[in-house]
Formats: structure tokens, sequence, C-alpha cells
């Protein structure tokens, strides 16, 4: 295995090679109709969604929080309890993220299923293309690496990577597209060192 510093420098040289050959690969057209949808939506009076299944969950908490703090109203959605009852946060003709490596993932199947039969479009982010998931999507954001970074290759962390610098760029569409500045910014995040650099500025 090598010491601390070989492993880490390993893990970091594959993870760096992986994630470099993902943003080689970054459909921009598929990010630009992802963008569209989500403002046709809003022009609406709907709203935006985000969901994932284990760790792609917490990557929805993240992306629901990126999105409503630069000028797109978003609500993370339980990948579970959305057919528990939390579907019903979901409008007809609002948009969910859908977040899966695999594409596969048992719950959120059943989760999507629900969130179609409801009338919501679908943004599917995954690392298969070719997934499930990806065929539910009205858009698809591929975001895919051979190599998680270690000899396992299933824990996720380059797939992780990849899922929030797609979507990060979707987010940096929108907020560009709605013109945000500073001032609206920080009447949405006040608090903080990050309110507190705004304010002085």
């Amino acid at each position: 295995m090598g010491n601390t510093e070989q492993q880490v420098k390993e893990f970091l040289r594959i993870e760096t090679e992986e994630i470099s050959r993902f943003i080689e690969k970054i459909d921009y057209g598929a990010l630009e109709k992802a963008k569209m949808l989500i403002l046709e939506a809003e022009s609406e009076g709907n709203r935006v969604h985000v969901t994932g299944i284990g760790k792609p969950g917490h990557v929805a908490g993240y992306i629901a929080s990126l999105l409503s703090s630069t000028g797109t109203r978003c609500y993370e959605l339980h990948g579970t309890e959305a057919v528990h009852g939390s579907s019903g946060q979901v409008a007809s003709g609002d948009v969910v993220i859908s977040i899966s490596n695999s594409g596969e993932t048992t719950e959120l199947k059943a989760t999507v299923e629900t969130l179609k039969g409801n009338g919501a479009k679908i943004i599917s982010v995954t690392g298969n293309a070719h997934s499930w998931l990806a065929k539910q999507g009205d858009v698809v954001l591929t975001a895919g690496v051979a190599q998680e970074g270690d000899f396992l290759n299933k824990p996720p962390r380059a797939s992780i990577l990849a899922e929030i610098i797609i979507l990060q760029c979707l987010s940096i569409l929108l907020q560009n597209e709605k013109g945000l500045t500073p001032k609206q910014y920080v009447k949405w995040h006040p608090g903080g060192t990050l309110g507190a650099s705004i304010k002085q500025d």
C-alpha cells in the first residue's frame, strides 16, 4: 500500500486524471437544455427540486442550497420519502434534478416514476448515459468516471466530484442568465464572512 504520502498522492493522481477526462467530455448542449428547461418552468411559476439516494443525496442538499442562494428557487427532495408523501411538494410542471452515478438505483427508480406520473420534468445526472435514469430524463447531464480513486473502485469519490461539477456549471449558467448582483446575493446570504465581505464592498 505504501506510506501515507504515497497513498494520498496515488489517490490524488487518479482523481485528478478522472476529473480532467470528465471535464473534457462535458456536453455543453445538454447544459443549455437543462438551463432552458428550468427557466421555462420558472416562467410558468414552477419550482426546482433535487434528489438522490445515499451519497448523491448529500450532493442534492448542497446543490439545492447553491441554486437557492444564486437566484433559482430550489428544494431538496428526500429520495425515499418521496414515495411516502414527500412527492406532494412537487407540482406538475416542476423540474426535478435526479442524481445517481449508476442510474439504476432501485429506490430512485420508484421516486422518479412517481414524479413523472405527477407531471414533473426530469434532469437526469448520471455516470451512465445508457442507464434507466438517463432514459427517463427530459435532459441528461452525464457525469461519469471510470475510477473512483482507490483499489476498491467502489466508494464514491471521483463520481461525486463529477456530479457536483456538472451541477455547479448549471448553477453558473442560471446565475448569469438572471444577472445576479452582489447586492441581490447578500439578501439571500447576509450571514457569515461571505455576507460581511459583500457588505463591506
